[in-house]
């Protein structure tokens, strides 16, 4: 799996207008299936995020984990995370696991996350949808997984 996680005042994700997800403060996660991704490598990703320390403590230090700020999550899925820039100027993103398991994943990611503690929304899988964030910092981390 592929992340971009980025440490937020607040986020919102819109579809049709609509707010149907939002966080603040804490973090926007943009996840991303890949080929050869499973369960455990969403609970995994999950587990290093939750323990990730982007967040100040009382010495200004980044030394505090979401779980340790009680911060919560908006997970939104991606899968031009998976953009293949190597040729030419349309990115290919055959690199990105095929929708239906792409969903199953992106869904289990967000539960996984969600056992460990933080509050989490999501985005709509599939949909046109309109992401606005503040970017505390700015903090903002790409993460990859080994399938």
């Amino acid at each position: 799996m592929r992340a971009l996680i980025q440490r937020v005042s607040e986020a919102a994700v819109r579809v049709d207008g609509k707010v149907i997800g939002q966080c603040g403060p804490g973090l926007l996660i943009l996840v991303c299936a890949m080929p050869g991704d499973d369960t455990a490598t969403g609970e995994k990703l999950a587990a290093k995020i939750s323990k990730m320390r982007i967040f100040e403590d009382e010495a200004g230090k980044m030394n505090r984990a979401l779980v340790d700020t009680g911060g919560s999550a908006l997970v939104v899925s991606q899968f031009t995370l998976a953009a293949d820039t190597s040729r030419g100027n349309r990115p290919g993103f055959s690199g990105a696991a095929a929708p239906a398991e792409a969903e199953r994943l992106y869904t289990a990611f967000a539960a996984s996350l969600a056992a460990l503690g933080p509050a989490v929304e999501t985005g709509r899988f599939g949909a046109d949808m309109k992401v606005s964030l503040i970017n505390d910092g700015p903090v903002t981390i790409w993460i990859d997984t080994d399938g």
